[in-house]
């Protein structure tokens, strides 16, 4: 067995451990359907059972993409995303992996910037690019694990977190963070600006989102329809390409994207589904379109001083918009 001098994981065969490596990608996905980055051979695997995925920082998720007989860190059910530390055990059926990151070891000895790893992708954080960032949260799902037997809630977040990088993909995107029961994504646009195909691209995205997410109790025995809030905000940011040129993986850092989380919570209070930042409106006004759907209110947003404006709607007026628009 070679030594790896990246993050792997480690499987013990009879003829020694076995090193996959987790270096050269975004994420790694794991199961017995021979389109997986790791295909295991075990009949207690799902065809697509998980998924590992890389963050600037050297960090790796974890998420269960909804496996009937679940995924496991240190013998504890992976029910949202959870971030993997050095020498944690990784179980997927009867099958059982050693996680091994040099950049977390690194980190847990020496706590000044994280291992060289982490070093390399803040040196790379330098361009200032305009982006739009969407932040989509599931509503009450600390209600939901109260309601819901442990193994059906994993099945069904897991299926979630699959399919809302599925159809983030599909409008030009991917998953650049998962936080607890809620996703970031980002939009990089170029130097022509957001054009109306562009901002009205991210709206039909966070619809469909929406619409998925409501149908998820009809394949699995939820106690309520699920519904999500999402927050979306468009604004310049620092902004770094740490992945490969074929799924590049930008990282964004600012108030741009600190803003986009305080709108997702601003939809609670207005009892409204969406915000958006007044940027993102103002970038559908230069396009012409009139987005009657999005009312303007002024919210009070943790870590700002004033008031901020927003547009705020529900998914059923977005819906009827879109249609218009498209």
């Amino acid at each position: 067995m070679t030594s790896s001098s990246g993050p792997y994981l480690a499987l013990k065969t009879n003829s020694g451990d076995r090193q996959l490596s987790l270096v050269g990608g975004a994420c790694w996905t794991v199961g017995r359907g021979d389109d997986n980055n790791f295909v295991l051979p075990d009949r207690w695997i799902s065809r697509n059972h998980a998924m590992l995925q890389g963050s600037d920082s050297g960090q790796f998720y974890l998420i269960d993409l909804g496996s009937r007989n679940g995924t496991f860190v240190n013998g504890r059910r992976v029910s949202v995303p959870v971030i993997l530390h050095d020498g944690d055990l990784l179980t997927f059926g009867q099958t059982e992996f050693r996680f091994f990151s040099p950049v977390d070891a690194s980190r847990a000895a020496d706590a000044t910037l994280g291992g060289a790893r982490s070093q390399e992708a803040t040196a790379m954080l330098h361009v200032r690019q305009l982006i739009s960032v969407m932040v989509v949260d599931i509503r009450d799902f600390t209600v939901l694990t109260r309601q819901i037997d442990e193994k059906i809630l994993s099945e069904a977040i897991g299926t979630w977190f699959r399919r809302a990088g599925e159809i983030i993909g599909q409008y030009g995107s991917w998953v650049d963070k998962y936080i607890g029961d809620a996703v970031m994504t980002v939009w990089v646009h170029g130097p022509e600006g957001a054009d109306q195909a562009s901002i009205v691209k991210i709206l039909q995205a966070v619809s469909t989102l929406a619409e998925m997410t409501s149908q998820l109790h009809e394949q699995f025995p939820l106690p309520f329809p699920l519904r999500i809030g999402a927050g979306i905000n468009t604004g310049y940011a620092m902004v770094g390409n740490t992945g490969s040129s074929d799924r590049p993986d930008y990282t964004a850092l600012g108030d741009t994207v600190n803003a986009a989380f305080r709108l997702e919570s601003a939809t609670k209070p207005l009892g409204l589904d969406i915000a958006i930042g007044e940027t993102t409106y103002e970038y559908l006004q230069k396009a012409g379109v009139d987005a009657p759907c999005f009312k303007c209110f002024t919210v009070e947003m943790k870590g700002y001083e004033e008031p901020i404006n927003t547009r705020a709607g529900t998914f059923a007026d977005l819906n009827k918009f879109l249609a218009k628009s498209c």
